[in-house]
């Protein structure tokens, strides 16, 4: 088994990175029908509004998908290429690029002027803010039934799906047309810089599981480090001094 950490060398995907990490959460408790299961989902569902209210995703998105399509253009012209494939995807792209077109207003406007999410919202920056006591009718709610529920979370979620798709698109395409490679953290420490002609968007790091040691990583579009941590049981976590034998990929699709 093999475990991936992956780091953002831009505050795009960065953003990205964050909402693919809440969505993936929100679909997790999703599926499950107990109440604490829901209240995981409608925190997290409360998350995802709160960033996309901050940061303009819609045309970050946009952009990512246009950056894509012209790469795509490109790479058709290169000997080797499927065509077949390339067209797949190139229509996949211009999807989500017009579910995204068809959003009025703010990502997420649903939950965000729903008056019940509201309530919620308002509470829920206090620990323990959402008890029944301080929520009754949050209280209430949960005690109806599963389908209720997922009804209720599947209409909130219904102008943010657009984006989950989109942001899925985007970030598979960065993953998997960039090329793993072995290499070895001298002393438990890598860096590298990278071709300012074709930045990458972010980098994985895939260890295998039970190597005791995982990566601190930092950079940004010209260079990034990694520094292979061991875990104490008590204390701070210290650099490794042994060499680390990984597999790095630098995503630059």
């Amino acid at each position: 088994m093999q475990l991936t950490f992956e780091h953002p060398l831009n505050e795009r995907y960065r953003t990205f990175l964050r909402l693919e990490h809440l969505f993936t959460k929100v679909r997790h408790f999703l599926s499950l029908e107990d109440p604490w299961s829901t209240r995981a989902a409608v925190e997290s569902l409360l998350d995802i509004v709160s960033i996309t209210s901050r940061a303009d995703v819609k045309n970050e998105l946009l952009k990512e998908l246009d950056r894509n399509v012209a790469t795509l253009a490109r790479i058709a012209r290169q000997p080797g290429v499927d065509p077949e494939a390339l067209t797949r995807v190139r229509a996949g792209l211009e999807r989500a690029q017009s579910d995204l077109q068809r959003i009025t207003g703010q990502i997420g406007q649903t939950a965000r002027e729903d008056e019940f999410l509201k309530g919620i919202a308002q509470r829920n920056s206090i620990p323990g803010g959402t008890c029944s006591f301080d929520l009754p009718n949050f209280h209430f709610w949960l005690t109806q039934t599963g389908e209720h529920r997922e009804r209720r979370l599947a209409a909130w979620m219904q102008d943010i799906t657009p984006v989950e798709t989109a942001i899925k698109l985007v970030l598979s395409l960065a993953r998997e047309s960039a090329r793993p490679r072995r290499v070895v953290a001298e002393g438990g420490f890598f860096q590298e810089a990278l071709n300012a002609q074709a930045p990458a968007q972010m980098v994985r790091v895939t260890l295998n599981v039970g190597q005791p040691v995982f990566p601190e990583i930092s950079g940004h579009k010209s260079r990034f480090s990694i520094r292979f941590m061991s875990p104490e049981a008590n204390g701070r976590p210290a650099q490794s001094r042994e060499d680390v034998d990984f597999t790095l990929t630098c995503c630059v699709f």
